[in-house]
């Protein structure tokens, strides 16, 4: 009986005729011949839930993406006895119960780096759009209408505001380097290490504590992992405590940023405009209050995979495989979970950021 590998991606549709769309189901990261020349029968799904769940009991190899992300619970993973390897095809492994993998001894390994450049730069575009005032510009424009007083009236520069990100890894990071022609004020960044001091002073970057952050900062970027202490890191406690008027954009993950809290936060005008990729659930249902909200510039989870990324992610996921089968020591920046223990110790945090 031959070895199964199982995919879950996006269904793209005639999206698909892009042969560079490599992270859908259609173009099934560009797996097949590789893995049917190993002696894998290579399933790849788009549904999350029934056919995943058929799938599971002989899965050897399970392989998913942060943009269309299938839940790998507890439940799940003690209906796999055979599962042995999880990869992300991409980065952000939250979608995994990394409690559960390491007792069922299972690796999970993520694409490290792969899309760092990608969002970071979808992190800089969205704060221009929202200190800019740029989408509400261009609906003007394609109304038919003409209002600059009312487009400016809400409009500011970047330079001279402070800015802060939640997060200092790699897309953290880049962020605050892309950032910093701007001539912000200060950039300011939390996190539970430190830079050090030869990389910090490179960005002109100041550490502060996450309550400090919250209480200084025009413009507050998310660039953390979802894990037990960031999980409604953003709540009403700390909205109730951010400086009026802040424009705060998030492309870690949806479910860091309190629903409901969000939505109160941006009708007082607390936050002045939420930007972001990332949802919980994902996809968002259509009455995702986020959706509906004024003054957002959401999209579809998509900044980190761009067509130059998703090259990266999916000759990354040939990687991690071809290591496997062959026996191979994975990479230690891509592992996660292995041997039953935490490598990747960004996902075990003590504490808030």
């Amino acid at each position: 009986m031959s070895r199964k590998a199982v995919a879950v991606l996006y269904e793209a549709g005639d999206s698909a005729k892009e042969p560079r769309l490599l992270g859908c189901k259609e173009n099934e990261l560009g797996l097949r011949s590789f893995l049917e020349s190993k002696g894998f029968k290579y399933v790849v799904l788009s549904d999350k839930e029934k056919l995943l769940d058929k799938e599971l009991p002989d899965t050897e190899i399970l392989i998913t993406t942060p943009f269309h992300p299938a839940y790998v619970t507890a439940e799940r993973i003690a209906k796999a006895p055979k599962l042995k390897l999880c990869v992300t095809a991409g980065v952000g492994s939250d979608h995994i119960d990394l409690h559960a993998a390491n007792k069922a001894k299972i690796t999970v390994a993520e694409v490290t780096g792969s899309n760092v450049v990608s969002v970071a730069e979808h992190v800089v575009m969205q704060i221009l759009a929202l200190v800019r005032n740029y989408l509400p510009a261009y609906t003007q424009v394609i109304k038919g209408e003409w209002d600059v007083g009312a487009i400016a009236k809400d409009a500011f520069d970047l330079e001279g505001k402070v800015v802060g990100t939640v997060g200092v890894g790699r897309i953290g990071y880049r962020v605050l380097q892309r950032l910093k022609p701007f001539d912000c004020k200060e950039l300011l960044y939390c996190d539970y290490q430190p830079l050090d001091a030869q990389r910090e002073a490179a960005v002109g970057a100041k550490r502060v504590t996450f309550d400090e952050l919250i209480q200084r900062c025009d413009v507050i970027t998310i660039n953390c992992p979802l894990h037990d202490s960031t999980r409604d890191l953003f709540n009403k406690e700390v909205f109730d405590k951010m400086k009026k008027g802040t424009y705060l954009v998030n492309t870690a993950r949806g479910a860091i940023v309190n629903r409901d809290a969000l939505v109160e936060a941006v009708n007082k005008g607390i936050v002045r405009g939420y930007a972001g990729d990332v949802w919980y659930p994902q996809p968002a249902p259509k009455d995702h209050p986020w959706r509906t909200m004024p003054r957002h510039g959401m999209t579809p989870h998509y900044s980190g995979t761009t067509l130059d990324a998703q090259k990266r992610y999916a000759d990354g996921t040939k990687d991690i495989i071809q290591r496997y089968l062959e026996g191979k020591p994975q990479k230690k920046e891509d592992l996660i979970v292995e041997n039953g223990e935490f490598i990747n110790k960004s996902y075990v945090q003590p504490g808030k950021v």
